[in-house]
C-alpha cells in the first residue's frame, strides 16, 4: 500500500517493527555507562536483536521466510575466548582474532579469481553480444522519477542542511561511541538493525568494536537516506512509491554485508581458507549467469534435488480433462462420504499449483481432501509462443467456464464450490461478473485467497506499472515470441524482498561458496511460468494501471463486469504482511462483491498466511463478521485466534457444500482418467 496502514496488535507477541532501515536510540540512553545488575548494555542489546520465533507475527513472510531460514549460519563460532576461571572474553585487536592465510595457498587462489574474473566478463559480453541491441538506458524509468525529486529536494534547500547536519551529527556520536569502546566502556548502540534483519547475526557485527562502527555508520546513512524521501514535500503518490522503493534497492545493494572486507563471516571465511571460497563463489557466479544466457539466475535452493510428483506435488489423483490452457486434476478421496459439491482451485498461472501440495504435512490439497470434499485444480500451462495470442478472456473461457463444465461431467454435480489464489482469484472474480451478467447461478460459493480485484491500494508491484515500462515490457516480449521469460517475473518479485531473496543469496553463494540449501518452498518460488504477451499486458493495464473490475468498466464477452451483482457468497482471505496483495486492498476488493462476504485476515504473508495447516500451529488469525466502511474500522473488533485459519474457513464453507454423498473416485463420471496427478503440464520447466 502507498500509506502503511495499522494491522491488528497480537497478544501473543509484539507488532510489526517499522519498514525503515533501523531503530534508533534515544539521545539520552546512548551516553553514559550502562551496566545494571552486573551484565553489559551489548550482552542486553544482543539479546534484544534475537530473530523472532516462527510463532511471531512478525517473522519475513513466504519464500523470503524460507529464504532467510534457509540462510540462517545459527551460532558462530566465538572468535574470542573467556580467561581460564571465567570472566570476560578477551577483547583482542583485529589481528589477533582472525586466521590469517598460507601466502602461497592464497597467491594460488588469487590466480584462479583472476582467470575465473576474466571468463565471467568474456561470458557476459558474449551473452549480452548474442542478445542483439541493447534495450532502453532507462527502461524502469526511474531516472525521471529521481530528477522530480531532486527538484523538490532542491526546492527546500535549509532541510537539506539541517538533516545533513543531523546525519554528521550521529556520526560524531558513533565516533564517540566507537573510542569509549576501545577504552573498555560498555556503551549502548546508537542504532540497532530493525527486527527480524538477520544480514548482522554474526558475532562480530556486536562483539568486534570496528565492524559494529562499519553497521551502525551504515545503518545510520540508510536510515538518513530514506528519511530524505519521506520528508518530501509536493511528490505524487506514484513518484514517491518509485522513488521511496528504489532508494531501499541502493541502500540494500551497498549494505557492508555484501563485500568481502567489511563483512566479518566473509572475511573470516577468505583467510580460514586462503580465498577457495571465493574461487567457489565465482564459480557459482558462472553457472547462475550460464543458465539465466547472460542474465543472473540467482540459485535460491538445489533445483535437481526435488522431483515434481516424487518428493513435491504427491497427493494421489488423475488427471481428467486437459486443454490447451491446463489440465484438470480430480485427487483421490480419502473419506467413505464426501459434499455432493465438488471444489474447484484456480491457482495463479505465474506459478505452478503445488504450492498447495507441496509435503503431506502441509497440503491443503490432501487436508481439503481429508475433510470430504472432492478436490479439483486447475494445472496451467506454461505457455510458449504459439500461445501467445491468448487474452485475458481467454483464460476465463477455457481456463474456468470449461473448467466448470468437465467437473459436472466428472460428477454429476452442476453447482460447485470455487477458490482461487492471488491473480486465479482476480480471473475468478472477474468470471462471477459475467457469469452474474449471463444469469449463471452454478457457482456456490467462493473463496478468494490473497486475490485483489480492487487494485487502488495494490502495494509495491505498483511500482512497476507506468506507461513507459509497460512500453519496454511489450518490445522484450514480443522480440521473445510474445512471452514474457519467468527470470523477469521472478527477479520483480524478489526484488519486494531483495534482503532475504537476492542479497542473502549473493553472501552465501558468491562470497561465502557455498551451495544453497534444500528447501521445497524455495524450489517452487523459481519453478515460474512463461506469460502469455496478450494475457499480461491487459491484466497490467485493465487491473493495476485502470482498475477497471473495480470501477465497473471491464468487459469481457461482451458484457461489462459489475461485480455489485454478484449475489454468491463469498470468503475474502488476506494476510497481515502481505506485499503483493495488501490486507487494505483486499478489504477494498470485499466490499464490491453484491452478496454476503466474510472477510479474514491472517499472520504473516502472501505464501505463509495461505499455507498454514492446523497441525503446524503457527502465526494466528483475526476475524470479524461485520463489514464496516474501513479496514480500520474492522480491525478495531476484529478477534485474535491462535493458530491457522483453515478450521474457520471449513465451518463456513460446509454450510454451502450440500449434503453427504458416496465418495466420488477419478474416473467414475462421464471423464476417464488421462494420466496420474500431478500431470504432464506441470512437469515443463520455463528452462526447457
Amino acid at each position: 500500500m502507498s500509506t502503511p496502514r495499522k494491522a491488528p496488535a497480537s497478544k501473543t507477541a509484539p507488532a510489526s517493527a517499522p519498514e525503515d532501515a533501523a531503530t534508533a536510540k534515544p539521545k539520552a540512553a546512548r551516553t553514559g555507562k550502562a551496566g545494571k545488575a552486573g551484565k553489559s548494555a551489548r550482552s542486553k542489546a544482543a539479546a534484544a536483536r534475537k530473530p523472532a520465533t516462527a510463532r511471531s507475527p512478525v517473522a519475513p513472510p513466504d519464500a523470503a521466510a524460507a529464504a532467510a531460514a534457509a540462510n540462517d549460519p545459527g551460532p558462530a563460532k566465538k572468535a574470542t575466548s573467556a580467561p581460564a576461571g571465567g570472566g570476560k572474553a578477551d577483547t583482542a585487536p583485529l589481528k589477533a582474532e582472525f586466521t590469517f592465510p598460507d601466502p602461497a595457498e592464497f597467491s594460488r587462489n588469487l590466480a584462479r579469481i583472476d582467470a575465473q574474473s576474466q571468463q565471467l566478463v568474456t561470458d557476459f559480453l558474449a551473452h549480452q553480444a548474442a542478445a542483439g541491441a541493447p534495450g532502453p538506458m532507462d527502461p524502469l524509468n526511474i531516472g525521471r522519477a529521481f530528477v522530480t525529486a531532486l527538484h523538490h529536494l532542491a526546492t527546500h534547500p535549509e532541510k537539506l542542511v539541517e538533516s545533513q547536519i543531523s546525519l554528521w551529527t550521529s556520526y560524531v556520536d558513533l565516533w564517540q561511541n566507537m573510542a569509549r569502546r576501545l577504552m573498555g566502556e560498555d556503551v549502548e548502540p546508537l542504532i540497532e538493525p530493525r527486527k527480524g534483519d538477520k544480514r548482522w547475526a554474526h558475532q562480530d557485527w556486536h562483539e568486534n568494536e570496528i565492524f559494529d562502527f562499519i553497521k551502525q555508520s551504515y545503518l545510520l546513512t540508510a536510515r538518513w537516506m530514506q528519511g530524505q524521501v519521506e520528508e518530501l514535500e509536493g511528490l505524487d503518490p506514484a513518484t514517491r512509491r518509485k522513488v521511496d522503493f528504489y532508494t531501499r534497492q541502493f541502500a540494500d545493494a551497498i549494505s557492508p554485508t555484501n563485500f568481502v572486507l567489511t563483512n566479518p563471516e566473509v572475511l573470516r571465511e577468505t583467510l580460514s581458507t586462503s580465498g577457495e571460497n571465493l574461487v567457489k563463489g565465482l564459480e557459482n557466479l558462472l553457472e547462475d549467469l550460464e543458465r539465466g544466457k547472460g542474465q543472473l539466475a540467482i540459485s535460491q535452493t538445489d533445483m535437481d534435488y526435488f522431483k515434481v510428483g516424487e518428493n513435491v506435488a504427491t497427493a494421489p489423483g488423475k488427471v481428467v480433462f486437459r486443454n490447451k490452457l491446463g489440465e484438470l486434476l480430480q485427487f483421490d478421496p480419502t473419506t467413505d462420504k464426501v459434499y455432493e459439491r465438488p471444489l474447484i482451485i484456480f491457482p495463479p498461472w505465474i506459478n505452478k499449483y503445488y504450492i498447495l501440495d507441496l509435503r503431506p504435512e502441509n497440503s491443503f490439497i490432501r487436508w481439503a481432501v481429508s475433510r470430504g470434499y472432492t478436490v479439483f485444480v486447475v494445472s496451467w500451462v506454461n505457455p510458449d509462443e504459439e500461445l501467445a495470442k491468448e487474452t485475458f478472456e481467454t483464460y476465463m473461457r477455457t481456463g474456468i467456464l470449461e473448467m466448470l463444465d468437465a467437473v459436472e461431467k466428472a460428477t454429476g454435480t452442476r453447482d460447485v464450490l470455487t477458490i482461487g489464489y492471488c491473480i486465479g482469484g482476480t480471473l475468478l472474480g472477474a468470471t462471477l461478473g459475467y457469469l452474474a451478467a449471463e444469469g449463471d447461478d452454478r457457482v456456490t460459493s467462493a473463496t478468494f485467497f490473497a486475490a485483489q480485484h480492487d487494485f487502488t491500494e495494490a502495494g509495491e508491484l505498483q511500482v512497476f506499472i507506468d506507461d513507459e515500462q509497460l512500453a519496454y515490457l511489450e518490445d522484450r516480449m514480443e522480440k521473445a515470441g510474445g512471452v514474457l521469460d519467468s527470470h523477469a517475473m521472478a527477479m520483480t518479485f524478489n526484488m519486494l524482498r531483495a534482503n532475504d531473496l537476492i542479497w542473502s543469496y549473493v553472501v552465501n553463494n558468491y562470497l561465502l561458496g557455498r551451495d544453497p540449501k534444500r528447501f521445497d518452498l524455495l524450489f517452487w518460488n523459481a519453478d515460474m511460468t512463461r506469460m502469455p504477451k496478450e494475457l499480461h499486458l491487459y491484466y497490467l493495464r485493465e487491473c493495476y494501471q485502470k482498475n477497471t473490475l473495480a470501477r465497473g468498466e471491464m468487459v469481457l464477452g461482451g458484457r461489462k463486469i459489475d461485480l455489485k451483482k454478484v449475489r454468491t457468497p463469498i470468503f475474502m482471505q488476506s494476510s497481515r504482511e502481505d506485499h503483493i496483495a495488501p490486507y487494505g486492498s483486499v478489504y477494498r476488493s470485499a466490499r464490491l462483491f453484491g452478496g454476503p462476504v466474510r472477510f479474514m485476515m491472517a499472520g504473516s504473508g502472501h505464501i505463509a498466511g495461505v499455507i498454514n495447516h492446523p497441525d503446524a500451529k503457527k502465526y494466528q488469525h483475526w476475524t470479524n463478521e461485520t463489514l464496516p466502511d474501513t479496514v480500520e474500522a474492522w480491525i478495531a473488533d476484529a478477534k485474535e485466534h491462535p493458530g491457522s485459519w483453515w478450521n474457520y474457513w471449513d465451518e463456513w464453507q460446509q454450510k454451502l457444500a450440500g449434503p453427504k454423498v458416496p465418495a466420488r473416485k477419478p474416473g467414475d463420471g462421464k471423464l476417464k482418467p488421462l494420466c496420474d496427478a500431478p500431470g504432464t503440464y506441470v512437469q515443463v520447466r520455463s528452462s526447457e
